[in-house]
């Protein structure tokens, strides 16, 4: 009886946090895109002189493994291969790519995939459906349970996709401790510049 109590309570405030969460991603997704617009417009323009196509979507797995369009300021020449960022010739990167990936600027449009439900702002890196030992580790652990994320704890320890076991584990470790301490802390360290995004291979 008193397992089922403590289930319960426990299920319980997992939706409570959930919903906060969301709310919360909702919030800063959307006063983001609002006060951020002029900023997304100068850099699509730039974008646009700089490679004729400043958007780059991109087909990535979400939760539950549904298939979702990414958005990002594209970094990287038109003819880039769609492969894991660490498989990528460091050549493929463009000079406004190099200066928009160290300022995390690149993520910007991802805004969008959170406000409409598709992401949240803290959450495993959503990977390529074809990363397939990666989403076998990550279906194994559970974290397609959960809305992937603009940045996390992966990102904080610079953690990327080139190691599949250890992402997984990490991700997994962060949704069991994820509270609203951890979100807002994970959220501020990327803003200051510890969180990386997916390293260049070569």
């Amino acid at each position: 009886m008193l397992s089922l109590v403590y289930y319960k309570a426990h299920r319980i405030l997992d939706l409570t946090r959930g919903l906060v969460i969301r709310f919360l991603d909702i919030v800063i997704a959307g006063t983001g895109l609002l006060c951020l617009s002029p900023l997304l417009v100068v850099l699509f323009l730039v974008g646009a002189l700089d490679t004729g196509s400043p958007i780059f979507a991109q087909t990535r797995m979400g939760k539950s493994k549904n298939h979702f369009t990414l958005f990002k300021f594209r970094t990287m020449k038109l003819d880039t291969d769609s492969v894991g960022t660490h498989l990528v010739d460091a050549a493929s990167v463009t000079r406004l790519g190099v200066f928009l990936r160290r300022s995390k600027l690149d993520e910007l449009p991802q805004l969008w995939n959170v406000l409409i439900g598709e992401m949240s702002l803290v959450g495993p890196r959503p990977n390529l459906p074809n990363q397939f030992d990666l989403i076998e580790l990550r279906e194994g652990l559970g974290v397609f349970n959960h809305r992937p994320g603009i940045t996390g704890l992966a990102q904080i320890r610079g953690i990327d996709m080139s190691t599949p076991g250890l992402l997984a584990a990490t991700d997994r470790d962060m949704l069991d401790k994820l509270s609203l301490f951890t979100y807002a802390k994970i959220i501020a360290l990327t803003i200051i510049g510890q969180g990386q995004g997916d390293r260049i291979g070569r």
